[in-house]
């Protein structure tokens, strides 16, 4: 997802989030970490890394991971390298810790040393046969990135692109670029025959040009980027061209993308919707499929690319919701941006039975009832996802309770919900926090 997190998807996220396996430490030990302080505690003492999994339940790129990846032989070795800790986006704990890393997308796999060093990390949902070689390699041989500048220093050009990708991963475009520039004139120039590194240094002035919320830049730099073999990272840079170029002349913007779509139903047609994906974020590529057609002004084929992922979604998943929630919550945004309503109203009251320990399909299909005008339909489905929610959720659960209750002239029992959840809430989440307060006021 980069989902996010688009949802998962966010290349910032938020938007820039299911449980994975639990994690233990070694048989020796008693108990599992419970958090990252923890579990750097228990590396001192193991001489073990961390592996810190940053995730939320209601990440769809998550679901991926835990249905497809984070299972099995290959895992269980994972977890006899390293001490596995699960961060929740939504938790005090792994929203400080995503701020200190830097993780900007959900999931994210960030290798720690004792002293809470990177080593390195894996962002955003990756398809068994990438994400093993990948975090095996980190475990092994793992770097800080101070570390890995000393191999760049006098290395081959991919000593020189690792480092690059570790700032494009931590979305550090200005420092990354910064590095490159301070090597000497011909260490740049030998780098930069390699295709690694050139992708690395587009990439970096892309999220330089984000950072600035310079249009202009975004937009050069993204097609620049968007010009060179990219792989599964194409639907996300893709948006940033979409974003960027909103606001131009109608004319101008379409004249703009027009290029972007014989590639993008290429990675789509070879890489996506197929029956072994090499891709495994579907959900971005779809989405961006049809943003693309509707900028083109072409509806009809924004609709068809909807209506064979929900197609080919629905046959994969058969009437069994819970055997992928990744393939189930898919269809749910699928049936969402098509405007297939009815199907819809009937699918996430599917969900709901299907995933019924988790807030997250109770509250939203009761956020929906709220801004559709039924509030008296939506509080029963709130009240269920309130007894489960937490953190940063509980703020949100409440923020639609408050609106609905406000709406049938209940207003007492509105202030009731949100001084509770206020209390137990403590000082954290203060935006969520003031939201809540604003909607009471209202």
């Amino acid at each position: 997802m980069l989902n996010a997190l688009r949802h998962t998807k966010a290349p910032l996220l938020a938007a820039l989030l299911a449980a994975l396996p639990a994690a233990g430490l070694h048989a020796a030990e008693a108990k599992t970490p419970l958090t990252i302080d923890e579990a750097l505690k228990a590396s001192a003492a193991q001489h073990r890394p961390v592996l810190v999994d940053f995730q939320a339940v209601w990440c769809y790129s998550c679901y991926y991971m835990a249905s497809h990846v984070l299972n099995g032989a290959e895992w269980n070795a994972v977890e006899r390298k390293a001490i596995v800790v699960q961060a929740d986006a939504d938790s005090p704990d792994g929203q400080t810790w995503m701020k200190k890393l830097h993780a900007s997308f959900l999931p994210s796999y960030v290798v720690l040393d004792e002293h809470g060093n990177e080593l390195g990390r894996i962002s955003a949902e990756q398809p068994r046969e990438k994400f093993y070689p990948k975090i095996n390699a980190i475990l092994a041989s793992g770097d800080t990135l101070d570390g890995l500048k000393q191999k760049a220093a006098n290395g081959a050009p991919d000593a020189v692109a690792d480092v690059l990708e570790a700032y494009q991963a931590r979305s550090e475009g200005g420092e990354g670029l910064a590095w490159f520039a301070a090597l000497s004139s011909s260490r740049q120039q030998d780098a930069g025959k390699n295709a690694r590194v050139q992708v690395a240094l587009d990439q970096l002035e892309l999220a330089k040009a984000r950072a600035a919320n310079d249009n202009a830049a975004v937009i050069a730099s993204a097609q620049k980027v968007l010009a060179q073999e990219i792989g599964c990272q194409r639907p996300y840079v893709l948006d940033n061209l979409l974003d960027a170029s909103a606001r131009l002349p109608a004319d101008q913007r379409k004249t703009l993308l027009a290029t972007q779509r014989q590639p993008l139903e290429h990675y789509v047609n070879t890489q996506v919707l197929i029956a072994t994906p090499a891709c495994a974020d579907q959900r971005s590529a779809v989405l961006a499929s049809a943003d693309l057609d509707d900028a083109l002004g072409d509806a009809a084929a924004a609709s068809a690319i909807l209506d064979r992922a929900i197609t080919q979604t629905r046959q994969r998943l058969g009437n069994k919701l819970g055997s992928d929630r990744n393939l189930a919550d898919n269809l749910r945004i699928y049936l969402l941006r098509a405007k297939r309503t009815a199907e819809l109203d009937d699918y996430q009251q599917q969900l709901i039975a299907a995933y019924p320990d988790d807030y997250v399909y109770a509250y939203r299909y009761g956020r929906n009832l709220v801004e559709t005008g039924k509030p008296a339909q939506a509080l029963p489905y709130l009240s269920q996802a309130a007894d489960k929610a937490y953190g940063a959720n509980r703020l949100a659960v409440a923020l639609q309770r408050v609106r609905a209750l406000k709406a049938l002239h209940r207003d007492d029992e509105a202030s009731k919900v949100a001084s509770d959840v206020l209390e137990s809430n403590g000082p954290w989440f203060p935006k969520q926090a003031d939201a809540l307060k604003a909607a009471l006021k209202a």
